[in-house]
Order: C-alpha cells, then sequence, then structure tokens
C-alpha cells in the first residue's frame, strides 16, 4: 500500500463490545469492580484505534472515569468506542458504557470515558493517524470538545511534568 493511500481520511466505525459481569469481576456485594471497567474501556478502545489507523496502538492517557450507576453481577455491559478527533499520530476516543438487568427488563447509562490512543509502528514509534470525516453535528461537537479536552490534557500533562 503507497504511503498516500495509507493516510487517507476514512469514516470510522463505532466498536460495540459486550460482557456479562460474572463472578470474577465482582466484589463481595456483586458490583463489578472499577477496574474490570477500565479493562474493558481499554480494550475497546484499542479496537476502535487500532480498526481506523490499521496499525498497532497504546494507550496514553484515560480521562477521568465517571462511574454513574452501579453494575451488578450477571447483568449485561454494552460499551460503545467512537473515534471523536484525530491529530497527527493520537486520536481520542469517546465510550459509553451501559448496562442492562435483563431479568428486570431495565438499562441505564453506568459509565463514560474519552481514551486517547496513539498510533505506533513495529518498531513503536508515533505514526500517522489517518483523517477523520466529520459530517452530522453530533460529530461535529464530539470533535470540537475533543480539542477542548486536548487542551486541558496537555495542561495537565506539562503540569505534571513540572513536578517530576
Amino acid at each position: 500500500m503507497s504511503e498516500k493511500n495509507q493516510y487517507k481520511v476514512t469514516t470510522p466505525q463505532p466498536v460495540l463490545m459486550t460482557e456479562i459481569v460474572m463472578p470474577q469481576h465482582t466484589n463481595p456485594i456483586g458490583v463489578i469492580f472499577g477496574g474490570v471497567i477500565m479493562s474493558w474501556i481499554d480494550i475497546a478502545s484499542a479496537i476502535a484505534a487500532g480498526r481506523h489507523c490499521k496499525t498497532h496502538v497504546a494507550t496514553a492517557s484515560i480521562d477521568a472515569i465517571q462511574f454513574i450507576k452501579p453494575i451488578h453481577l450477571g447483568w449485561i455491559v454494552t460499551i460503545r468506542a467512537s473515534i471523536n478527533r484525530v491529530w497527527h499520530s493520537s486520536m481520542e476516543i469517546g465510550l459509553h458504557l451501559s448496562a442492562e438487568n435483563s431479568l428486570a427488563d431495565e438499562e441505564h447509562h453506568s459509565a463514560s470515558a474519552y481514551v486517547t490512543m496513539v498510533a505506533l509502528n513495529n518498531d513503536g514509534k508515533a505514526v500517522k493517524v489517518p483523517d477523520i470525516v466529520i459530517e452530522t453535528d453530533e460529530e461535529k461537537r464530539r470533535y470540537r470538545q475533543a480539542g477542548e479536552r486536548r487542551e486541558q490534557r496537555l495542561k495537565a500533562k506539562k503540569t505534571a511534568e513540572k513536578q517530576a
């Protein structure tokens, strides 16, 4: 594949990942561990980013995860991961987690997060990410807000580097 074709503009496809909460995922009162949710978020983000850029990817940052409602043993978790914006070698993935109690026929929004992934070549060096097509008002809003969040992440990174 030529370099020109490798970096074409594409429409990213959202990732839908579904998991069932098993006993090994929960604490003694049957509620899922936050770390399990974070792991699933990282996996869904890597799938979305890797599919888009067709390279290896690594997690650069995970913004504060908002745990909105608890998820219980036996419930079904659906994670939707979508690319909000790309920069040179990084991209922001937005994630929405819903939990379904199929026995009670109820579903609710359980968590949200934003993850920054970096595209890497086989040597672990950052590489260019293909641009994405932004068409709908919703995509435009997510694109704009991703830029605002990136500014905050970069400020936080500079502060952390000064303190190190």
